[in-house]
């Protein structure tokens, strides 16, 4: 055996899936095809200037040139509590029910290393954020799927999972509102998670990044608002679909202070937090003027509106969008989703995102983001206009 073969646990995940697809536009950029991206969901709008400022001035004071504490700067997480309060109602306390991440995909990517042994189960959505099924099998624990289907609103049918199961799960993934459906979750449903969490005893972890991009007067709920939640859950977030700051890296986590403690224990023994300028930005953005982020949602309710008119009237079935900067569109009848991911790239020089890449029950399906101003959104729908797959 070569010493340079790699380990069980990374034979056994599949390829990145947003990596392979910026392969793919590559290839097809290299031979001179004007790529319109519909793919990743990177905002293509800049991050709000007051946010920018702030990290210049903090940048140049030396007391941030040192090793940030490893849980975020108190005053980042003064701020986190301040905004959940603002927002949802939800009281917490910033030293304990608040730990800043590098970006929510870290966090969503270590906790398992925290709960998980080898074996335990861990409920995983699907179609759903391939992070979730990848960090469980990195740190040794069985993903069980929880199919998401039209038919229940894309949400987990918990009663299709056996008691067995249920009693031996140890942590439950959930993401609203949903990428890549763009579905949404209401309160009710999140209460019915919570009672079974504490009924089975396992951990709640709910992946809210796009909890502020929402559309038509809807605002998504917090799993925290629910009674009960912070005994079993935590919540993570992101600034950078809210603050257009993908590139900041910064995020967090709030909630049950001891599934954060054990986070934090994995965190300390493999990175030294955020840079503490940038945590000055992460400031800037949540107790700042909300308006850039009220405005960004009007954009993108704009190219939802465009987008999923022209696609409705090219015949595609889709649900609109209340909530992200994502539309699960069906594939036509007689293509499985890569088929006609490769078919838009190929024939239409669209980059869009094949269903089957977030998990089985994506099949069937393509996501398209609203991340291209409406000029590309227009132009996109005139190349499909062609209607390549008839």
């Amino acid at each position: 055996m070569s010493k340079f073969e790699f380990a069980e646990r990374i034979k056994k995940l599949p390829p990145y899936l947003f990596a392979h697809l910026d392969s793919l536009k590559k290839e097809a950029q290299a031979k001179g095809a004007d790529i319109i991206d519909l793919g990743i969901g990177d905002p293509d709008m800049p991050t709000p200037k007051h946010i920018v400022a702030s990290l210049g001035t903090a940048s140049k004071d030396t007391i941030h040139h040192r090793y940030p504490s490893y849980a975020g700067m108190l005053s980042f997480r003064q701020a986190v509590a301040a905004w959940y309060g603002s927002r949802f109602g939800v009281k917490l306390d910033p030293e304990k029910e608040v730990l800043s991440l590098i970006g929510s995909k870290e966090g969503i990517g270590h906790i398992p290393f925290a709960f998980i042994n080898p074996g335990d189960i861990v409920l995983v959505p699907d179609p759903g954020y391939p992070v979730y099924r990848n960090s469980v099998i990195l740190a040794g624990g069985d993903p069980y799927t929880l199919p998401l289907l039209k038919e229940n609103g894309f949400l987990p049918d918990f009663d299709a999972v056996d008691k067995k199961t249920m009693d031996q799960c140890k942590l439950l993934f959930l993401n609203y509102p949903n990428n890549p459906t763009s579905a949404c979750a209401e309160k009710g449903f999140f209460e019915h998670v919570i009672e079974l969490a504490h009924k089975h005893n396992f951990i709640v972890c709910h992946d809210a990044a796009y909890s502020e991009i929402a559309f038509d007067g809807y605002s998504p709920p917090s799993i925290l608002q629910v009674e009960g939640a912070k005994d079993v859950a935590i919540e993570f977030h992101s600034l950078s679909k809210t603050y257009n700051m993908t590139g900041w890296r910064i995020g967090f986590a709030a909630g049950n202070r001891n599934i954060l403690e054990g986070l934090g224990k994995v965190k300390t023994n493999l990175d030294s937090g955020i840079f503490e300028a940038i945590q000055m930005a992460g400031i800037a953005a949540l107790t700042g003027p909300q308006t850039e982020v009220h405005r960004m949602s009007s954009i993108y309710q704009e190219r939802r509106d465009l987008l999923c008119q022209g696609l409705e009237d090219l015949g595609l079935k889709l649900d609109r969008p209340k909530a992200t900067f994502y539309v699960w569109v069906e594939t036509p009848e007689g293509f499985n989703s890569t088929e006609f991911s490769l078919l838009l790239l190929n024939k239409c020089g669209i980059v869009c995102t094949p269903g089957v890449g977030f998990g089985i029950h994506g099949e069937g399906y393509f996501r398209i983001a609203l991340t291209v101003d409406l000029e590309h959104t227009g132009r996109a729908l005139e190349r499909l206009s062609q209607r390549p797959w008839e």
